[in-house]
């Protein structure tokens, strides 16, 4: 067993990959703790000139270069499709017809550039931002509106009467074509962090071994987020550190950029009541200036969306203001309106699917064609749930001798080869057609298309934490059922159905019928 001065010691002898997302973990047994070194930076203001040494970590660089190429080529294929469908595209241009070339500088090389420089205005090519989805959408939808506003303004002073339908459709075209590119490269950017545990911003966790632990769980919990802790710096003490598991290496008593810079890292998160310390974490701060390094804090406030928590600073202390949950309002009435219009329209557009697979059920084994059962739905009130059957008749009979094979925690029974399914129920199960007789429930307003899971009304008291997901109307699809299914622990799932409680919207329920469809197609976590 090796000792390092400052660094926890291990019983593994095998190396530790600072990837985050190793399988093995460190042992906590004993360690030295070496006196903290001064910091790097004593907070004495720099020169107004100096420029941030902003240490781009390797995957940044050719990622922003390619997304500057393949915007300025959506703007230009924009502008070529709408000089193609417009006649009159050349209007307010002085004898573009005989010498285009003004003209088609504009249309190629400035509006692109245009496009370009309001999207670099609007922090659509920060690292901090990129692939993450919405907010990056949003700095893209707000460059556009900025390039409007320019072109328009430049119309009017220069008194140039240029063709509204082709201004209009370049414009458009070029914001469609450039949330496109975004949307394929997140994808992609998702799927080589999601393979390989590349192209992430690499973290030093500070604070408390439990509270680094707990931010570990939650960052790596979605690796497509490329969050990639490598190391935790603990606060308390060998003692708290002694005798616990940790899946990366533990460090006391070191100079926090020294560390930073030891093992390769990008980002500090300072977690939980280490955040409580101004005078520290400005310290820190101070010590961090042109280093490169991002400095984060992560409080012990958890499964809260983005849209909810607003920054109020008072007197130079930034306040987290946290929204109460959206449960009534026009929101609701919009969700519940969605619902039964796609509900009525689906049960007419599917109703040739209702009649093949009731043929296939009764053809399997004799008996109902539909299984209804009573679920714990808004509020507690209980209802009776549609399905197609895709169990033997018996099925109920038989779960007292299959009880100990119970795969899944919980409140639920699952076992992946359930013999009481018969085979044509599997198929309906793994591609979860069993579930369309639920747009019923959906149109009758017990039930929505998005979400907390219905449970069974006979599977005891719905106690604590568990009864707040009685707060909105359970759903045939919801966050559980996009991020694992039945392969989901009890308490995650449970997890998941909190978490949308609290922070439900319309866009996000889209997002979820839309990740339906890809889990439905792939069969993940359907039996």
């Amino acid at each position: 067993m090796r000792e390092d001065m400052g660094e926890v010691t291990t019983s593994l002898q095998r190396p530790v990959t600072n990837t985050g997302r190793s399988k093995l973990v460190r042992h906590v047994d004993s360690f030295e703790i070496q006196p903290p070194a001064p910091p790097s930076h004593n907070g004495v203001p720099r020169s107004a000139w100096a420029r941030a040494r902003r240490r781009v970590s390797r995957w940044h660089r050719p990622y922003i270069t390619l997304l500057l190429l393949l915007d300025f080529a959506a703007a230009a294929v924009a502008s070529l499709i709408a000089i193609e469908t417009f006649d009159q595209s050349r209007a307010g241009f002085y004898n573009a017809e005989q010498d285009p070339t003004w003209f088609h500088t504009v249309a190629f090389v400035l509006l692109p550039l245009g496009w370009i420089v309001s999207l670099w205005a609007n922090r659509a090519y920060d690292r901090r931002y990129l692939g993450l989805g919405p907010d990056e959408y949003k700095r893209v939808i707000r460059a556009g509106v900025a390039v409007a506003a320019t072109v328009s303004f430049l119309a009017f002073a220069t008194k140039t009467d240029l063709s509204r339908y082709t201004v209009g459709t370049a414009l458009l075209a070029a914001l469609l074509l450039i949330l496109l590119n975004r949307i394929l490269c997140r994808f992609v950017l998702h799927v080589v962090r999601r393979n390989i545990s590349q192209a992430g911003h690499r973290m030093v966790l500070i604070g408390t071994l439990p509270e680094c632990l707990e931010v570990y769980t939650a960052v790596t919990r979605n690796p497509a987020a490329g969050l990639m802790p490598v190391a935790i710096h603990i606060t308390d003490g060998y003692a708290a550190a002694k005798g616990i598991e940790t899946p990366v290496p533990v460090y006391a008593g070191r100079d926090v950029l020294a560390l930073v810079r030891e093992v390769g890292g990008d980002t500090i998160a300072v977690c939980g009541s280490a955040s409580s310390e101004p005078g520290e974490l400005r310290r820190l701060a101070w010590q961090l200036e042109g280093s490169g390094v991002d400095l984060v804090v992560a409080p012990q406030l958890t499964d809260i969306a983005g849209p909810r928590v607003h920054i109020r600073p008072i007197e130079g202390l930034p306040l987290l203001h946290v929204e109460e949950p959206t449960l009534s309002g026009p929101a609701l009435l919009a969700k519940n309106l969605m619902d039964r219009v796609a509900a009525g329209l689906g049960l007419l557009l599917l109703a040739p699917v209702f009649l093949a697979i009731a043929v296939a059920i009764r053809l399997s084994d004799p008996g109902p064609v539909f299984f209804r059962q009573p679920r714990v739905g808004h509020e507690g009130r209980t209802f009776r749930v549609w399905k197609f059957r895709t169990m033997y008749v018996d099925a109920e009979d038989r779960l007292a001798s299959l009880v100990d094979r119970n795969e899944t925690d919980g409140m639920l029974f699952k076992m992946k080869q359930d013999p009481r399914v018969f085979p044509v129920g599997r198929f309906l199960r793994a591609s979860s057609l069993d579930e369309l007789p639920q747009l019923i429930n959906v149109l009758k307003g017990e039930m929505s298309l998005v979400g907390p899971r219905p449970l069974p009304a006979d599977d005891g008291d719905f106690l604590g934490d568990v009864r707040r997901r009685l707060l909105v109307r359970p759903g045939m699809t919801g966050l559980w059922q996009v991020s694992g299914r039945s392969d989901l622990s009890w308490d995650e799932a449970v997890r998941l159905d909190l978490y949308y409680v609290d922070n439900w919207s319309l866009a996000y329920d889209l997002s979820i019928l839309w990740r339906t469809v890809g889990v439905v197609l792939a069969r993940k976590g359907a039996y």
